[in-house]
């Protein structure tokens, strides 16, 4: 079925809360000149984030909220906005219905992973500007669909590769591009993060006097997700295109990143920003090797995706030069680990905290003939030499969302730091690994093509099968 036909048919049955007058009397109330009305899809954890970090910018307005979730509307409403003196929202649980919506100029969807280029495409085809959170897409297929929609009706779409938006993280790639670390020829990402077992749970609802975390040893309890609860929750919207399939807690809020239907494991996780940094410092797109091992270690529990996983992808060189490659290396780890090329030829301490934690360490390694680069979020140090003398350094934060309704204003996507083609070759490489160790084996990438020589099966995994109706459009 078509979209536009989809949407005609399903709105019908399609609940549009908060459709109360709206107040406009609140001292904070900006102007209505260039005013970008943003509304944000999926409003858990980094979807409060994504509220709280419009708010801060100047004549932009959250005017809408959507969760298939209807139990988180009161709070949220409450926190973000009527504690504020800030006029309400109106409230959505069907994104479709929201994207009828004429008043919403943009859209920020932060919903779980096997969502977010479906919600995508559908809200660029409805004329929206769209902020998609990493990863962008949950298959190649799916990417590659999101570039042709977004060129298509030629609107702001933007990937959530945040770190590209970081003077930080610019600085870097221009001090590399200069040739100062000489033939950078190697790059390292890292995302050790410590990640407890999740347990294991049978599915159906929880009982009233039930606990749950999302890991083991947490105290801090979800939920519980009881009949009562779910009855509150669109259970069927909250599949969309993945399989029908029981409702599990475990495969809910958040520990869905650990299950193929719904995420990408670690990787695709906290692991997307650090190979979007790897890759870019590269200079490279598209890989012709790809091999990735690993396995889910240490625990007997739900979790599907691994928990340790290396990955290394062979691209070539983008200046050409023969047989001269470039090597990206990636790494996730979950448990007891040690720091990260924090050792300096001085001795001195590295003040970059995360590549030094003793429990999370994140960031890239960056190896050239004259020296190597530790990069993490908000800063870089260089060591040159044969001595790893502290060379160069930088840092500096930017502003993901301000640069987004920069570009909305200037109705100008060559403005975005992290245009949603660039976050999709990151995507894709996080894709290529997970089909490497699903399978077992090498994968060898035509990048002209971007398929995988000689491997039926592999290529049958850059797309999956959608549940119908939502179903990726063969044309966008």
């Amino acid at each position: 079925m078509e979209r536009r036909e989809f949407i005609q048919k399903s709105a019908k049955g399609t609940l549009a809360l908060g459709t109360a007058p709206l107040i406009f009397s609140n001292s904070n109330w900006k102007g209505a000149n260039d005013r970008v009305n943003v509304a944000v899809i999926g409003i858990r954890g980094m979807g409060q984030s994504h509220i709280q970090e419009y708010q801060k910018l100047k004549n932009v307005e959250v005017t809408a909220l959507c969760d298939v979730d209807e139990n988180l509307f009161a709070e949220r409403v409450k926190k973000h906005f009527s504690d504020k003196d800030l006029r309400e929202p109106k409230l959505y649980r069907d994104m479709r219905k929201l994207f009828e919506d004429k008043s919403v100029d943009a859209v920020s969807i932060v919903t779980p992973n096997h969502w977010h280029a479906l919600a995508g495409i559908w809200a660029i085809q409805a004329g929206k500007h769209a902020s998609i959170e990493k990863p962008s897409c949950h298959t190649i297929e799916e990417g590659q669909k999101l570039i042709e929609a977004a060129k298509k009706y030629n609107v702001v779409v933007q990937d959530g590769a945040e770190q590209r938006s970081n003077p930080g993280a610019q600085s870097a790639m221009q001090f590399m591009r200069d040739g100062k670390l000489g033939e950078v020829y190697l790059a390292k990402g890292i995302c050790y993060k410590w990640r407890d077992s999740i347990g294991k749970y049978p599915d159906g609802y929880m009982q009233e006097n039930e606990k749950y975390a999302s890991t083991v040893d947490s105290k801090s309890w979800i939920g519980p997700f009881t009949k009562s609860y779910m009855d509150m929750v669109d259970y069927d919207l909250w599949l969309g295109p993945a399989p029908n399939r029981p409702f599990n807690r475990n495969r809910f809020h958040y520990n869905w990143h650990w299950h193929w239907d719904y995420g990408n494991g670690d990787m695709g996780n906290q692991g997307v920003h650090e190979m979007d940094v790897a890759r870019w410092g590269l200079g490279v797109k598209i890989p012709t090797r790809v091999s990735s091992i690993g396995g889910h270690m240490m625990f007997d529990d739900d979790q599907q995706t691994p928990n340790v996983q290396m990955a290394m992808f062979e691209f070539p060189n983008p200046e050409g030069g023969g047989d001269k490659k470039k090597i990206m290396q990636f790494e996730v780890r979950h448990w007891m680990t040690n720091p990260e090329g924090n050792h300096l030829g001085s001795g001195a301490p590295l003040t970059n905290t995360y590549m030094t934690s003793s429990v999370n360490v994140v960031g890239n390694i960056f190896y050239g003939s004259k020296g190597y680069m530790l990069k993490e979020v908000d800063g870089w140090q260089t060591f040159m030499g044969k001595g790893r003398e502290p060379g160069e350094s930088g840092k500096g934060l930017g502003n993901h969302y301000q640069n987004f309704t920069d570009a909305i204003r200037a109705n100008d996507p060559n403005m975005l730091t992290a245009p949603i083609e660039e976050g999709f070759y990151s995507c894709a490489l996080i894709h290529l690994a997970n089909i490497s160790y699903r399978l077992g084996r090498t994968l060898d990438i035509n990048p002209e093509t971007f398929t995988v020589l000689n491997d039926p099966e592999a290529n049958s995994m850059l797309t999956k099968e959608y549940r119908k109706p939502y179903v990726l459009p063969k044309k966008v």
